[in-house]
């Protein structure tokens, strides 16, 4: 009786926080690891790309301004992603490990949220690495402006949850076996067609494609990353970007929420 009245007296909220500071703690520790994994193939990207193309006269030094916004908001959106789906497939596959998260005396929907949570810090934390490592690789970035800290901030946050959110939907909807189908059937075909290499409104010569890219969340983080840090690249209207990944935000939190509770009672 007594040990049931002490974890009815638990905050809810400490729960939560809890489980929180023991998933930074977690990445804090792995962070090598986890800056190899998300960090290194926006770092080659910009070596080849951004540094060796200019310099060999392929490409111009200036679309160095369209490729650092794309390859952060991949950065960005690779980590969230991944800190979410691919624990969740191990832990709902053969290690089982989500039943210790599922004993705690907090709703199930809150342990989903807390993943999220966890996933979008993470993913903000890659953004802050690749960013000053794209200026020091890639030189001066014309028209760079980091004064806009408020919109960059606001993007990086919005991006970040969009795709932990997403990771949520994906880590419980793929099995273990299926996991190299993620990357090759979604992964993939995301980053070419995510407006990383190139901006939006450069698609006006290809309408078809223009308009298809747009069930691509990675085509509004890369636009919002494009008007926040660099500016005077074409690029979508801030507000629409906000918008519509508010709404992206609700929708994979809603079914990655039902997803999540549908494979936590099963």
């Amino acid at each position: 009786m007594t040990a049931v009245a002490t974890e009815r007296d638990v905050p809810t909220s400490y729960v939560f926080f809890a489980m929180l500071r023991r998933d930074i703690r977690v990445a804090r520790r792995e962070l090598p690891f986890f800056l190899v994994r998300t960090a290194m193939q926006p770092l080659l990207l910009m070596i080849v790309f951004g540094y060796l193309m200019p310099k060999l006269g392929v490409m111009q030094k200036g679309y160095t301004a369209t490729l650092l916004p794309g390859v952060l908001a991949l950065s960005l959106a690779l980590s969230s992603v991944q800190s979410v789906a691919l624990p969740m497939v191990t832990q709902f596959g053969f290690s089982k490990e989500i039943e210790d998260r599922l004993l705690a005396p907090i709703p199930n929907h809150l342990v989903a949220l807390e993943l999220i949570v966890a996933g979008t810090i993470q993913g903000m934390i890659a953004g802050i690495f690749v960013l000053p490592a794209g200026r020091l690789i890639m030189g001066a970035i014309p028209g760079l402006a980091l004064s806009n800290l408020p919109h960059i901030l606001g993007i990086t946050i919005l991006g970040a949850a969009t795709f932990s959110a997403l990771g949520l939907v994906m880590g419980c909807a793929i099995q273990p076996q299926q996991i190299g189908l993620m990357f090759s059937s979604i992964i993939s075909p995301m980053i070419f067609f995510g407006c990383t290499y190139y901006p939006w409104k450069a698609l006006d010569k290809v309408p078809v494609m223009k308009y298809a890219v747009l069930v691509n969340p990675l085509v509004y983080v890369a636009e919002g990353m494009r008007g926040a840090i660099t500016p005077d690249v074409p690029h979508m209207d801030p507000l629409v970007v906000a918008l519509v990944l508010v709404g992206l935000l609700y929708v994979f939190w809603y079914f990655g929420k039902r997803a999540f509770l549908k494979r936590a009672v099963s």
